[in-house]
């Protein structure tokens, strides 16, 4: 890479940690026969747990797998780090979750087991009433299924289920008071979805609230496809752990997210916002001290006086070499047009045309209307590549043997008037070789003929020419003195014709060169096309055999692939299409060189900033800080992931879904939403106090984002408070904790068993703080 990056700007990808040793099991005995309540706050990704005396809770990751030891063939159970320990164990893993639903309870009972083991319970029931939390609008099936296990495994007394997000506010809630009277706007960040809770006079209004289908695992996936899709060929696996890492340590959210990317059209704009990050190399023999470039190790002036001389000799070489291929392509163009000269001028007038047209497909042309135009493009490039040779030679604007020819002296031929009678055998061979001889004469004759009448015709042309061009550029002074403005924007609609026509020129040449592209797809039909009409090819199941269900034997035989070598004949040889395209995008440069220089002559605002090169260079510049080029020996380098717009992108999903393809309303629709359901009084109480929780709503700029989105959307005299909580990720366990411990409604809110059994696993007590659906 051109620049070398500071080593201060690169974030260096942290190894595997060392799973954490869970501390030893609680002391039981103060717990014992005090029914004190057990607090179980069930997160998709974390599981919290602990007695509610307690100051804070225990966790772990919500994941677990059954191992078997290796040595002893001992059974075991592997729950939250330790499942790391293992990578034939990380292969089982298990999680209580799918998304944002409770469905495997195999995995939820062992995690319960683990649970109950770390808290020191060695009763054979569990003899403490229970609050666990439950996803907002929790499918009655999981909550049936959960309460189950705990009324039949575990015999509790009583079970109540709460929502995370309800009771972290309730941690957070600055009334005083016992009551909680409070009013507020929760919006729960959670790991599968996000949700948007009202509440009023310190209840839940769960018939109000709601969910959009967006979480920190789905932000993970989408960064992970994000640089999947920017480094399809990155050397190292990018895992799911490490996307999670990136986007926790590097994604934030943009205030104004589109004037963000509008900025970025700056390359030095978008390179001061990436983050660069190295991920572990070994470092190649060829890479310069081992990396040094992408380490940072400036270089000595005389070793860049090297490398730049290096450059300038392979520069020449180049140039040296491109001139060398010009002149051999122009030595094959001059002896495939002598030779198709020669065989029109001594094969044609001396053969029937049947035998001509037999000829002619001999030779690859289909009819002799193909031959003849064959003949006059080649003609044409001929002359053109020999102008351009003389112009770079400094040449006059006529060679030799182009326009003027030397004299011709008339040889004489004696034996050919005379008769075959009155010859012996050796002058009938010489007269033999004199025919042969005054046949290429004449034709010779003809052809010096033919170029002086061309160079006569080609002078009038070219005076016709400048004299139009005369006219037009009189007709151009005129219509630009008249009207400016229109003249100006005549030129440029031309100017971005051409530059759109280059484009897309340089796209079916990047496509040609793929072999999954609809073009390359394309080719290769026409190649099966005529292989199938191809004589050969009839009885090996091509043809009308293929019209069947026939098995396609093209390639069996060697023969087969002379297909290839007849289509490389017919457009490459004679009509020579690679050239064509060249020649055709040289005259588009050279009329769009044109058009822009008459722009910078007479339009004040046409400056070199709006030229084809200057805005080529421009998106080359914007490419390469987008995702920057190193060299072929960097291995550093090529280790590396740049994170510039990726960094907003995916935490801007939360706020507009469908750019991730969620087809759902983003964060400010849905609380404009909600809001629309309360009168202004009530809006106000709700908007006054809105509360961020979860995890995610740590991510940088969380908070002015959603304050720039709902300011639009309420009277400019409606005040908007936005507060996150002291701790995301355990205040909900401490709300519930502080709930059991210091209200009496605690109590109430509890099923128990006989109520269980009595009216089933679905149902549950409705309280402020729970689900309503199913709820008594």
């Amino acid at each position: 890479m051109d620049d070398v990056q500071p080593e201060n700007l690169i974030t260096f990808l942290p190894f595997s940690t060392t799973p954490n040793i869970p501390p030893p099991p609680e002391d039981y005995t103060p717990h014992r026969l005090q029914h004190t309540p057990l607090i179980i706050d069930n997160g998709s990704t974390n599981l919290r747990w602990g007695f509610a005396t307690s100051s804070e809770p225990r966790y772990g990751s919500n994941i677990v797998t059954k191992y078997r030891e290796r040595k002893t063939n001992y059974p075991l159970m592997l729950f939250g780090d330790a499942v790391e320990v293992e990578s034939g164990a990380k292969t089982q893993a298990k999680t209580p979750w799918e998304g944002d639903v409770l469905l495997n309870f195999d995995a939820l009972e062992n995690a319960l087991d683990y649970t109950l083991v770390q808290l020191g319970i060695d009763t054979p029931t569990v003899e403490h009433p229970v609050l666990m939390t439950e996803r907002l609008c929790s499918p009655v099936h999981s909550r049936a299924l959960t309460s189950e296990l705990m009324f039949e495994l575990y015999s509790v007394p009583s079970l109540a289920y709460c929502v995370d997000g309800i009771m972290s506010f309730y941690q957070n809630d600055q009334s005083t008071g016992n009551s909680f009277t409070s009013d507020g706007l929760v919006v729960s960040f959670n790991t599968a979805s996000t949700s948007v809770i009202p509440i009023l006079n310190g209840k839940g209004i769960i018939s109000h609230a709601k969910r959009i289908p967006w979480g920190a695992s789905q932000a993970t996936d989408y960064l992970l496809k994000l640089v999947q899709m920017k480094y399809p060929n990155f050397p190292t696996r990018v895992s799911v752990a490490q996307a999670n890492w990136m986007f926790r340590e590097f994604c934030s959210v943009s205030p104004d997210y589109l004037s963000l990317l509008r900025s970025f059209e700056d390359p030095s704009v978008l390179r001061s916002h990436q983050k660069i990050i190295q991920f572990p190399f070994l470092p190649t023999p060829n890479s310069s001290n081992g990396g040094a470039t992408g380490n940072g190790d400036e270089k000595t002036e005389e070793e860049l006086a090297r490398v730049t001389e290096r450059r300038r000799e392979q520069g020449r070489k180049l140039q040296e070499i491109a001139a060398r291929n010009r002149m051999e392509k122009l030595q094959q163009k001059e002896s495939d047009l002598t030779y198709l000269l020669s065989l029109r001028d001594n094969y044609s007038p001396s053969v029937s045309k049947r035998e001509w047209d037999r000829k002619l497909k001999e030779e690859g042309f289909d009819d002799e209307e193909i031959f003849e135009e064959t003949l006059k493009k080649l003609e044409v490039d001929v002359k053109k590549a020999r102008k351009k040779e003389r112009e770079k030679e400094g040449g006059s604007a006529v060679g030799d043997g182009d326009d003027v020819d030397e004299p011709m002296e008339e040889p004489s031929f004696p034996l050919v008037d005379i008769p075959d009678a009155d010859l012996d055998p050796s002058s009938l061979l010489e007269k033999r070789k004199q025919k042969l001889l005054k046949a290429g004469y004449e034709a010779r004759f003809r052809a010096r003929k033919e170029r002086e009448l061309k160079a006569i015709k080609d002078r009038e042309e070219k005076a016709e020419r400048e004299k139009q061009k005369e006219i037009e550029e009189k007709l151009d002074s005129e219509a630009r003195e008249v009207d400016l403005k229109g003249w100006a924007k005549k030129l440029r609609g031309e100017q971005e014709t051409l530059m759109v026509r280059i484009k897309d020129r340089a796209k079916r040449r990047a496509a040609m060169n793929d072999r999954k592209s609809a073009a390359k797809q394309e080719r290769m039909k026409n190649i099966a096309n005529l292989a199938a009409g191809d004589e050969k090819g009839v009885s090996r199941g091509t043809g009308k055999g293929r019209k069947g269900n026939a098995e396609d034997m093209f390639g069996a035989d060697d023969a087969d692939w002379a297909i290839y070598r007849k289509i490389s004949l017919v457009f490459v040889s004679y009509q020579n299409t690679t050239t064509t395209v060249s020649s055709d995008e040289e005259e588009d440069l050279a009329q769009l060189q044109q058009v822009e220089q008459r722009l910078l002559a007479y339009d004040p605002t046409f400056t070199t900033q709006h030229t084809h090169a200057s805005i080529v260079s421009q998106r080359s510049a914007l490419l390469n800080a987008f995702r920057p080029a190193y060299e072929e020996g960097d291995a550093a380098g090529h280790n590396r992931i740049h994170l510039t717009t990726e960094r907003c992108r995916v935490c801007e999903a939360w706020f507009t879904p469908a750019i991730a393809g969620v087809d759902s309303a983003g964060l400010g629709e849905v609380i404009q939403n909600i809001l629309s359901r309360f009168n202004e009084e009530e809006k106000a109480r709700l908007i006054k106090n809105v509360f961020l929780t979860g995890s995610p709503s740590q991510i940088p700029g969380i908070a002015p984002r959603l304050y720039s989105t709902l300011r639009p959307l309420l009277p400019p005299e409606m005040p908007i408070k936005i507060r996150q909580a002291g701790d995301p990720a355990l205040d909900a366990w401490k709300g519930m904790a502080r709930f059991a411990t210091m209200d009496e409604q605690f109590g109430k809110v509890g099923m128990s068993k006989a109520e269980y059994e009595e009216m089933g696993g679905e149902r549950l007590k409705r309280w402020w703080g729970s689900n309503w659906n199913g709820g008594f």
